[in-house]
């Protein structure tokens, strides 16, 4: 049975035993919606696309609905770090604890893409929502909006054009490692192909949240990726402000990856990233000025990565982020974060995954010199679709 076809087969299935509870109360409308059910399920198995088409089709655009459900249980041992494993946190009184349970489900997505023919070559579409809605409520949020012409033009909101993503490191928790660019905003990207494995792309793109600039990102990047080797660099420039205005500095980075498939299921790659008011646009959040300058800030990342068999794989990923000035967060000031991650996967089925994970955070307090860390464990189940 095509995908399709299983779709509607289960569709068709949930609303009989649904409906027929009520079925002597309500028979006329029971009745009704089972045809209108009925020729539904006729239509989609009629207009279904080829398996390579998407699951859908309305005319000549085909539509893939596409994402997961995932839940994640986790416990801090020292300081509650939240839904996500935020470092951030690790030092301050008012997160202290003897020991934290924690679940959520907010990490789950569900998205859509589709896909139409035309004469100026296939326009695309995504749209994409998980439930990391603010103040830790299970909310709908924008992740992903965006058009597509072709392989060249991409406009919307996506990753920034400055994010490496074919070598970020792999977690269980939301986050990943500090230490690595980490941001969607709405952009207009344009990539070029120049010959085999190598592409080039440029965008002008919304500053994030946190540099409190109203002006346009510039950004660049260049990659090669052959399947065994990657190899990268992009190049990012704006402006960042304080809050009110007062204080207005350049901001630029560059960013520099690469990856090796060292021998079979291996994987070893590394990111460093090097800036100035570039705070913002890392996991550690670090601020973009402190006292009227602009803050310099270094970081990196480096995973390894082994599959065990066709159902097991395992890897540790560490990152770090070293700033000139501090960050005050709370009650301290922070100059340098690193994170551990340690993590296994795996794959009972072709859809669920089942994983754990040990998560290390130090965080330094320049008042006091102190350094202090939290230790996390997590594990997770997901479900994609």
């Amino acid at each position: 049975m095509t995908k399709i076809g299983k779709k509607a087969t289960l569709l068709a299935a949930s609303a009989l035993c649904l409906t027929g509870t009520n079925a002597v109360a309500e028979d006329a409308q029971t009745q009704a919606e089972l045809d209108a059910l009925r020729a539904r399920v006729e239509a989609l198995e009629t207009n279904r696309a080829g398996p390579a088409n998407g699951d859908f089709r309305i005319g000549n655009t085909t539509l893939d609905v596409y994402g997961y459900v995932k839940a994640d249980f986790f416990y801090d041992f020292e300081f509650d770090q939240g839904d996500t494993a935020f470092v951030n946190v690790i030092g301050e009184p008012s997160a202290a604890t003897d020991g934290t349970f924690g679940a959520t489900i907010r990490q789950s997505r569900i998205g859509l893409r589709t896909s139409t023919p035309s004469g100026i070559g296939e326009i695309g579409g995504q749209l994409e929502l998980d439930l990391f809605a603010s103040n830790g409520t299970a909310e709908l949020r924008l992740r992903h909006a965006n058009i597509t012409i072709g392989d060249r033009w991409l406009i919307g909101q996506y990753w920034t054009n400055f994010q490496p993503l074919d070598t970020y490191p792999t977690s269980v928790e939301f986050n990943g490692p500090v230490g690595i660019a980490f941001a969607r905003v709405p952009q207009v990207r344009y990539t070029a192909n120049l010959g085999s494995n190598t592409v080039f792309s440029t965008s002008i793109e919304e500053n994030v949240s946190g540099s409190n600039s109203d002006d346009p990102v510039l950004t660049a990047a260049a990659e090669y990726n052959n399947g065994t080797y990657i190899a990268r660099a992009s190049a990012l420039y704006g402006n960042a402000q304080t809050i009110d205005g007062a204080t207005e500095v350049d901001q630029w980075g560059v960013t520099l990856s690469g990856s090796i498939r060292p021998w079979a299921g291996g994987l070893f790659q590394v990111n460093y990233i090097h800036g100035q008011a570039l705070g913002p646009y890392l996991i550690g959040l670090g601020d973009a000025i402190v006292g009227g300058e602009a803050n310099d800030v270094d970081g990196y990342t480096v995973e390894f990565r082994q599959d065990l068999s066709d159902k097991w794989n395992v890897g540790i990923a560490y990152g770090r982020e070293d700033y000139d000035l501090a960050t005050s967060t709370g009650t301290l000031a922070f100059t340098e974060l690193e994170t551990i991650h340690v993590n296994a996967f795996y794959k009972a089925t072709d859809n669920l995954t089942l994983s754990a994970e040990y998560i290390y955070g130090e965080r330094n307090d320049v008042n006091s010199g102190q350094d202090f860390d939290g230790n996390r464990i997590q594990v997770a189940a997901q479900l994609n679709f």
